[in-house]
C-alpha cells in the first residue's frame, strides 16, 4: 500500500513507538490520527505534523474508541491503516511478598494490551473494509505490538507476557478473517527499546538487559520501530505473521 495520502489511526501515538511512527509515517505523506490519553503529548505533536489530529482515547472502553472511529472519519473521510502501540507493562510474581498477585493488576494489563488492540482493530477494520481497493486489491492494514516477552518474558511478567502472546497468537486467524476484505494484519515483537521509560532507568539496570543483545549491542530506537511499520505497509506480501525487532535478543529469567 502506498503511504502518501493515507489515513493512519496510531494508538498510543503520543509517545515511544507511537510517537516516532506518527513521525515518520508523517514524513512519508501520510495523514495521522493519533489517540491516547495525554492530551498535552497528543497535541504538541500535531503541531508538529502536518495533516494529523489529536483524540483523546481510552482503548478499553468501546465507546471511548466508537467516538475516536468517527472523529477519524469525520476529519479525513476513511481509515486505511491501524498501528496499536498502547500499552503498560507493570511487574509484579504470580506470588510475591505480599501474596499471591492482585487479580485486578493481571486483568488490568489484559485489558489494556489485548482487549484494548482488539478493540481498535476491529472497529478501524470495520471503516476499511468500505474503502475502495487499490491496484493490488488492498482496503487496508493493521499493525500490532506485541513482544519478545510473548516467548521469554521474565520473572514478574506473567500479566505482560500473557498480553502480548494473545496479541501475537491472534495475528494469522485476523489475517485470515479479514483476507477476502483485503485488510492485511501483521506483529511487530519488540526487544528492550529506548524508550522514555528504559531512558529513565540507571546503568545497573539497562546494561545488563544490553548484554543479552547479540549484535548491535545496544537498545533498538523508535525510529527502527517505526521504518520496520512503514515497511509492512509498503510491502503487500506480510501478512498474518509476527516479526521480532530485537537484535537476536533472548531475555533470561530475571
Amino acid at each position: 500500500m502506498n503511504i502518501q495520502q493515507k489515513v493512519v489511526v496510531v494508538t498510543g501515538g503520543a509517545s515511544g513507538l507511537g510517537l516516532a511512527t506518527c513521525q515518520q509515517l508523517s514524513k512519508a505523506g501520510a495523514k495521522l490520527v493519533i489517540f491516547d490519553l495525554n492530551m498535552q503529548a497528543g497535541e504538541a505533536l500535531v503541531a508538529q505534523l502536518d495533516d494529523a489530529i489529536f483524540v483523546s482515547v481510552d482503548v478499553t472502553d468501546a465507546n471511548s474508541v466508537s467516538a475516536g472511529i468517527d472523529k477519524a472519519i469525520a476529519a479525513f473521510g476513511a481509515i486505511h491503516v491501524c498501528i496499536n502501540c498502547a500499552g503498560i507493562a507493570p511487574g509484579g510474581k504470580t506470588v510475591g511478598r505480599n501474596g499471591a498477585l492482585a487479580l485486578e493488576k493481571f486483568t488490568q494489563v489484559i485489558e489494556i494490551n489485548l482487549l484494548g488492540t482488539f478493540n481498535v482493530l476491529r472497529l478501524a477494520a470495520e471503516q476499511m473494509a468500505k474503502n475502495q481497493p487499490d491496484a493490488t486489491g488492498e482496503r487496508g492494514v493493521i499493525i500490532n505490538t506485541a513482544s519478545v516477552a510473548a516467548y521469554d518474558g521474565q520473572m514478574g511478567q506473567a500479566a505482560y507476557s500473557a498480553s502480548k502472546a494473545g496479541i501475537a497468537g491472534m495475528t494469522l486467524p485476523i489475517a485470515r478473517d479479514l483476507a477476502k476484505l483485503g485488510i492485511r494484519n501483521m506483529t511487530i515483537a519488540p526487544g528492550i527499546f529506548d524508550t522514555p521509560m528504559m531512558q529513565a532507568m540507571s546503568d545497573e539496570v539497562r546494561e545488563p538487559l544490553i548484554a543479552l543483545v547479540q549484535s548491535p549491542k545496544r537498545f533498538g530506537a523508535p525510529l527502527e520501530y517505526a521504518k520496520l511499520a512503514a515497511h509492512i505497509i509498503d510491502n503487500s506480501y506480510l501478512n498474518g505473521e509476527v516479526i521480532r525487532l530485537d537484535g537476536g535478543l533472548r531475555m533470561n529469567a530475571c
